[in-house]
């Protein structure tokens, strides 16, 4: 693996606090064809059962060569390192005309591992303008276990980031980041192609950390979602632990966040 193809610090720490990382263009237009020519004929099936390699995923289609890009291979493996499992996908269809009513959901609220997480990365093999939809994420939302229907009655979010973007264009996600599928108003059917992958090693510094020091890691760390409000310290206190596990730093904090709770001194002092 290429040091330089994989993520940054400052990126992870990014992924951190908002639960998301967007690449644009990353995949070659004639390969976004290719791709998109599979999903809209059907032709991509699962070619190994779930809990398998995902090595051993589509060796011969394009939507296997998508995701052996080496920069989409380096953005896989500083998530959730080498060899991950396949889990599932989707190719997922909004057909022309079509709109979309309430749908705001989390997928993993089963999900009872505190620290440790799946990635679901959203491919998008064609130029999506706002009127053709593009799915809908929450940032700063991974930590916030609900049940999926319990959010469908929120429409609009504050910072919500809608995927409007051009060909080859992909999303690395959390996997319990909030979403959502949005209407499309144009005549053309849309695909994004979603794909969920497990790790099968520590999540632990799997990324180029040689930027690991960076005054730019605390700033991305501290930054504010709106929508938080008075509840940001609270997402302080949540990255701080999701960055002590991904560093495997069990000291590491940020103005005594962690410091003033885990302060519990137990030394008695005899009186006079």
């Amino acid at each position: 693996m290429d040091k330089n193809l994989l993520l940054t610090s400052v990126e992870m720490a990014q992924f951190a606090s908002t639960g998301f990382l967007r690449f644009d263009n990353l995949v070659p237009r004639e390969l976004c064809e290719a791709a998109h020519e599979e999903m809209s004929t059907g032709k991509i099936r699962r070619r190994a059962p779930m809990g398998s390699p995902f090595s051993e995923s589509w060796p011969d289609e394009a939507i296997g060569k998508v995701f052996r890009l080496p920069k989409v291979a380096a953005i896989i493996h500083s998530l959730v390192g080498p060899n991950p499992r396949y889990d599932h996908h989707a190719a997922h269809l909004t057909p022309a005309n079509t709109r979309k009513g309430a749908n705001l959901h989390q997928d993993a609220e089963y999900d009872i591992r505190d620290l440790h997480f799946d990635i679901q990365i959203s491919f998008f093999p064609e130029d999506t303008p706002l009127e053709s939809g593009g799915t809908l994420f929450v940032p700063g939302t991974q930590f916030r276990r609900v049940h999926e229907a319990e959010i469908k009655r929120y429409q609009n979010i504050i910072g919500q980031v809608q995927a409007i973007c051009d060909a080859g264009t992909m999303f690395f996600w959390h996997t319990n980041i909030w979403h959502s599928a949005r209407s499309n108003f144009t005549d053309r059917d849309r695909y994004m192609f979603k794909l969920r992958l497990n790790p099968t090693v520590r999540q632990q510094r799997l990324w180029n950390t040689d930027d690991l020091d960076s005054p730019e890691v605390i700033q991305k760390l501290n930054q504010k979602i709106p929508w938080h409000g008075q509840r940001h310290r609270i997402e302080l206190m949540n990255r701080i632990k999701f960055w002590r596990f991904l560093t495997g730093d069990p000291t590491f904090d940020m103005a005594l966040w962690w410091g003033r709770v885990e302060n519990t001194p137990d030394v008695i002092v005899q009186g006079g």
